[in-house]
């Protein structure tokens, strides 16, 4: 058990999300990289379905993976502007590392696909978490991209989807703190 719960808690309260276009070198190691991901995996999960998976695209598969952004990119939009391009390359060339989290449901009678989905969710947050608690910034995002079949394909099949894009390294600017909800808005008491 975690002795320093204190730490602990006071880590949790500091997690943000970084831009990922605000993330810059250095970025988690292979061995950080491969620990981040073992913790990720250390999420609920009901039945032990492992409903997600984690696919690390590396510094040189970026521009492999800004032509394949921009071929998916063309099919919906096939005359596409400058800015639209260079915002398709751009997104797949930022941040040191990059995580593809993919829901990847099981087939099973008894754990419904909901409980399934919260995993994976879960899963994606506990990289966050590990992210953070090694000194790094992260930013999950989607955008188009993680609902293309086109980009999916490249990263698995049906019925998988994209989850997110996590984008990993450290911050190149100080992370700014967004409006939270306050705790009344989001805790209530069963009066049952």
């Amino acid at each position: 058990m975690f002795n320093d719960r204190s730490s602990a808690l006071e880590l949790l309260k500091t997690r943000r999300s970084g831009r990922p276009r605000d993330l810059v070198a250095p970025g988690p190691g292979a061995e950080e990289l491969r620990q981040i991901l073992e913790i990720a995996a250390r999420s609920p999960d009901h039945g032990k379905l492992q409903p997600w998976r984690f696919v690390h695209v590396p510094r040189n598969r970026r521009e492999a993976l800004a032509a394949l952004l921009q071929r998916a990119y063309r099919i919906d939009n096939p005359r596409p502007g400058r800015l639209e391009v260079e915002a398709t390359d751009r997104f797949a060339m930022q941040a040191p590392e990059l995580v593809v989290a993919l829901f990847s449901p099981k087939p099973s009678p008894k754990i419904p696909l909901w409980e399934q989905q919260l995993s994976c969710g879960a899963a994606c947050m506990n990289l966050l978490l590990a992210a953070h608690a090694m000194g790094y910034a992260a930013g999950w995002v989607t955008g188009w991209a993680a609902y293309s079949d086109i980009v999916r394909d490249a990263f698995g099949a049906e019925p998988e989807r994209i989850a997110g894009f996590i984008f990993l390294g450290t911050p190149g600017s100080e992370l700014e703190e967004r409006l939270r909800p306050s705790y009344e808005d989001v805790v209530g008491e069963w009066q049952g």
